[in-house]
């Protein structure tokens, strides 16, 4: 019991601090401004900036016609008019940031809508300082040996690995499906020497992953953008490597990322699909149990994910689109040491004022990485990797 109240408490203490930050932002008042006798000058002066009372109080003092001082009451009208609106606009502000905190602490489910927009801003503001502390590659690492510290090292070795697990001998097109700053896109361009196009919700992430393809001498082959992988902007049959590395989580419409990934496949064109699962339902289950999705609810939150699927989940909708040499593996036991070592980076000067002044949401992403720790410890999390072949044409 105390040991799973800390994180709480930490939690508790970042929706305190978020709560005050939009305070800040938004200029709300939390106090009553009260005239004191001991300061005229500061009260008079406040009273000019909301409405002018000062003048309206005493109109003839200054006004010596009744044309002026129709004039008067029609601008202090306006006034109060705009302080009314302003004072709305707050209480509406309010109100949002109650129900913001209120869906949080519940683990309220997202709409498609908000996880859109929620995906594109957690990962603007986030991704610069994954890269500061990790380098471009904003995904989990191979560890074999399970104790290996070249965690940067490690991130790379995990693209080949995949690469490697999957059959994958040559490329001539590649899209990267989910591309973050683009380290995948960049690594596998000079792997292959193939063209490499990466997607992303992060107008950030797109324009960062341009710099860096034109820094490492790469502009003409790695090209960024900002669109939607369940509607992506290339025609059919483009790519011979459909690349979707930790992306596939945040889709919320499983089927149709599916659907896209076998769209813009080449046939005979290879797929591969690494992403967390939850997992397997065994004979007789027909969910998860309630503690199960009460803790995938919580990450959910944290991270922008709809709900979860199953490794099983996808197999189906891969043979229901009669994807030939399906393949699909566990590797939750080599990225385990994965989690730790994230934990581990943050717990530093530099990470923790970085983590400071990125904003909520990546601080609920930091505390988040406890719960996925958790899932992954209890078996319920699965890093699952999926590949197959788009059938070729009369197949």
């Amino acid at each position: 019991m105390k040991s799973q109240s800390v994180p709480h408490a930490i939690l508790l203490l970042l929706y305190v601090v978020h709560l005050a930050t939009l305070v800040q932002v938004h200029g709300f008042s939390l106090t009553c401004t009260t005239t004191q006798s001991t300061a005229p000058n500061s009260s008079s002066s406040h009273l000019r900036r909301h409405g002018s009372f000062d003048r309206m109080l005493r109109p003839h003092a200054t006004i010596g016609t009744t044309r002026s001082h129709d004039m008067l009451l029609h601008s202090s009208t306006q006034e109060d008019d705009i302080s009314e609106d302003n004072a709305n606009t707050k209480r509406s502000d309010v109100k949002s940031v109650v129900r913001r905190i209120r869906d949080s602490i519940t683990s309220k489910e997202r709409s498609r809508k908000d996880l859109k927009i929620g995906i594109a801003g957690f990962y603007d503001r986030s991704s610069k300082l994954w890269e500061e502390v990790w380098g471009e590659h904003m995904h989990h690492g191979y560890y074999i040996p399970a104790n290996r510290t070249d965690h940067v090292q490690a991130q790379i070795d995990l693209i080949d690995e995949v690469l490697k697990w999957a059959d994958v001998s040559s490329v001539k097109k590649c899209v990267d499906v989910g591309c973050g700053i683009g380290g995948s896109s960049r690594h596998i361009a000079r792997k292959y020497g193939c063209t490499a196009n990466g997607i992303t919700l992060s107008p950030y992430q797109a324009n960062r992953g341009n710099e860096l393809a034109k820094d490492q001498g790469l502009e003409d082959s790695c090209s960024f953008q900002v669109a939607d992988a369940l509607d992506q902007p290339f025609d059919d049959n483009t790519f011979d490597l459909v690349w979707s590395l930790e992306s596939g989580e945040h889709m919320p419409d499983k089927t149709q990322f599916v659907n896209e990934l076998f769209r813009v496949a080449t046939p005979g064109g290879r797929i591969i699909i690494v992403t967390w699962c939850h997992r397997d339902l065994n004979p007789g289950e027909t969910s998860l149990t309630k503690k199960e999705l009460k803790l995938l609810a919580k990450i959910n939150r944290a991270y922008y994910l709809p709900k979860w699927c199953s490794g099983d989940d996808y197999v189906r909708l891969l043979e229901s689109k009669g994807a030939v040499d399906i393949k699909r593996d566990d590797w939750s036991y080599i990225i385990a040491p994965f989690w730790k070592a994230v934990i581990r980076s943050s717990l530093n000067i530099k990470s923790l004022i970085g983590l400071l002044r990125s904003g909520f949401s990546t601080q609920r992403g930091a505390y988040a990485m406890f719960l996925m720790l958790k899932g992954f410890n209890k078996g319920l999390i699965k890093f699952a990797l999926i590949t197959c072949t788009k059938p070729e044409t009369g197949q």
